[in-house]
């Protein structure tokens, strides 16, 4: 297994190289540059907008500029927001600690929610459990994440006034403990937003995969032996349809983390998400890059915690 992991690691090196490059050059397509965001005098003299494109770089050929970039992104420079006058790291990193502590609180909601309901729609098929864990999949289907955010907004926080509608914490939360509640009770709407519907899809997945084992031959062989019905359950047909949820284990946290884009513009959440709208509508080409290599890095890692979950849950597979 570990000489699985380490050939996994060794292919994302070219892998993220190229992400980057397609970065780097999706960015050079957008309109503007990254002074357009940040001259806020349209009579600048032109003299003044030379010097700044001289002393930021910006004349040079694209493939400097990437070679540059990149050569100060290896050493941990990922240069200075336009926006914020401040290292991208430092603008960054409070963001994204923000956006990973709300992906991580979605995904015990999704499993929580997800693993339960599949079972039971897969165990109890043709029977009202499973008609009623069948509405709330078509409701999920049919319901934008994002309208489904300003319903909780309004139901749970304007109406009956339980969570919080926007913000990270409350600055009125004073201590650690305190201001840790604070942060907690400012997750629950987001998090709810993003789980119900994160879950959808893998409740959908384990109930077919648990019909579909109930009438395998290995199944009928087991209850043609007098194995009770629990046990083929627990040990047969369980282990079994797990496994298609273990191989979509990294995509479901990675896909969770870039989820959170719209959701922390509704509930005007301080994650990564926002910073990365913000960063585009300004041009702020330094914080905006690096978001696009952070999410597209963290798809790639994604594939490789799935393969890595998937070899552990079924030890026959061999990744090649």
């Amino acid at each position: 297994m570990w000489k699985t992991v380490i050939r996994r690691l060794l292919i994302l090196i070219p892998q993220l190289f190229a992400l980057a490059l397609l970065v780097f050059f999706l960015a050079e397509l957008l309109p503007g540059d990254a002074l357009s965001g940040f001259m806020q005098d349209p009579d600048m003299p032109m003299e003044r907008i030379l010097e700044l494109r001289a002393m930021y770089g910006l004349d040079d050929p694209w493939y400097v500029r990437f070679v540059n970039w990149l050569g100060r992104a290896m050493r941990g420079d990922w240069g200075v927001s336009m926006q914020f006058q401040s290292p991208v790291q430092d603008v960054v990193g409070p963001r994204m600690w923000n956006t990973i502590t709300l992906s991580l609180f979605a995904m015990i909601l999704v499993y929580g929610i997800s693993v339960p309901l599949g079972i039971i729609a897969g165990r109890y098929n043709n029977t009202w459990k499973e008609k009623l864990i069948s509405g709330y999949l078509y409701f999920g289907v049919a319901m934008p994440s994002i309208v489904f955010g300003f319903i909780v907004i309004y139901i749970f926080g304007f109406i009956l006034g339980w969570f919080p509608m926007h913000g990270t914490w409350s600055v009125h939360a004073t201590g650690t403990f305190g201001i840790f509640l604070s942060r907690l009770h400012h997750l629950v709407l987001p998090g709810i937003s993003i789980g119900l519907f994160g879950a959808v899809g893998i409740v959908q997945y384990l109930r077919s995969e648990i019909v579909d084992a109930k009438v395998s031959d290995y199944v009928l062989t087991a209850r043609s032996k007098g194995v009770p019905m629990n046990t083929i359950y627990n040990k047969h047909i369980l282990r079994n349809s797990i496994l298609p949820i273990a191989s979509s284990f990294g995509y479901v946290i990675m896909g969770l983390m870039s989820g959170t884009v719209i959701i922390e513009q509704i509930f005007n959440f301080n994650g990564m998400g926002r910073l990365f709208f913000s960063s585009i509508g300004i041009r702020d080409f330094s914080v905006a890059t690096f978001l696009f290599t952070f999410y597209a890095a963290a798809g790639v890692i994604g594939g490789l915690i799935s393969d890595i979950a998937l070899t552990v849950f079924d030890p026959r597979i061999r990744i090649k």
